[in-house]
């Protein structure tokens, strides 16, 4: 069996505490807590109504447009948010 090694060049990160790598931990380090009540959908008809929602997020902030970003499903935004901060930090600029 062949070892392999992994390097890791950046992080990124969207969460219910932050929508950067830099705000999660601040949010972990003065123990926020990222679960709060849902307010994306109406929960009248549900039992629960708490979630770790990501608050305050909009794809723009990462230098994608409003018309690219509609193209995407919620959660791809995230991915697409967090490869864009991950990239970022590595220091890798020729893509």
């Amino acid at each position: 069996m062949d070892k392999r090694r992994v390097v890791v060049t950046g992080l990124g990160a969207v969460t219910p505490l932050g929508n950067s790598v830099s705000d999660t931990w601040d949010g972990i380090r003065n123990e926020r807590c990222g679960i709060g009540p849902i307010t994306l959908f109406d929960t009248t008809d549900y039992a629960v109504k708490i979630a770790g929602e990501v608050k305050n997020f909009s794809l723009s902030d990462f230098g994608i447009d409003r018309k690219e970003a509609r193209k995407m499903s919620r959660f791809t935004q995230f991915a697409v948010a967090a490869a864009c901060e991950a990239v970022k930090d590595s220091g890798v600029n020729h893509f």
